[in-house]
């Protein structure tokens, strides 16, 4: 009987390991939901935009929020605009020159002030920022949600959980190189970035 229960002991420590494990998550959304937006906001116009070509692995630990590291990747082609000519010129040279410049993305190097309420965590984000071929350093306030066990409730006949990411944070044009010359009242140097993404971990 006494080794009997140590057995159990010792088996349900290693259960509570195995679920405690880092779990990782893939943000290439099956729906084609998850998106960025990008907004524009100058005294003469005000340019609203998305992109839905999202990719990424986030790894994230339940037990250590805080550990949380990953890569978020935008494909530059799918940034669209609603007007066709300024859709043009956004992926043209003097403007994104997707081109050239195929992705953008956001690598996580760090974590503070990580703060957890149930399966939800605030932080801000440490990480190298990449967008049209130049790379900055860049914090960003992060939420992320943890849905243990509910994939199949966005994905069905999928088993597994749910990782979703909201961001917004804002970056100058002219910090990435990104047309600096652009008229101010017309084009703002502010591009205020918004992110909404759920990545899935399947079982």
């Amino acid at each position: 009987m006494k080794k009997q229960l140590i057995t159990s002991i010792v088996l349900a420590a290693f259960a509570g390991v195995a679920l405690a494990a880092p779990q990782a998550f893939d943000f290439k959304d099956p729906k084609g939901v998850n998106n960025a937006v990008f907004k524009l906001d100058a005294p003469l116009e005000a340019i609203t935009g998305s992109a839905s070509g999202i990719t990424g692995i986030v790894t994230f630990d339940a037990e250590n929020p805080g550990a949380t590291t990953g890569k978020i990747v935008v494909t530059a082609e799918s940034l669209t605009v609603p007007n066709p000519m300024m859709n043009t010129h956004l992926h043209g040279a003097m403007w994104m020159d997707t081109a050239q410049f195929k992705e953008i993305t956001f690598e996580a190097k760090a974590l503070q002030n990580v703060k957890t309420t149930g399966d939800t965590t605030t932080a801000d984000a440490t990480g190298n920022f990449t967008v049209h071929g130049v790379t900055k350093e860049i914090t960003v306030p992060l939420k992320l949600t943890y849905l243990k066990g509910k994939l199949g409730l966005r994905v069905p006949k999928m088993e597994g959980d749910l990782l979703v990411i909201r961001a917004s944070f804002t970056i100058k044009r002219s910090d990435y190189g990104i047309n600096p010359t652009a008229p101010a009242d017309k084009v703002s140097d502010e591009i205020e970035l918004t992110l909404s993404l759920a990545g899935a971990s399947p079982k």
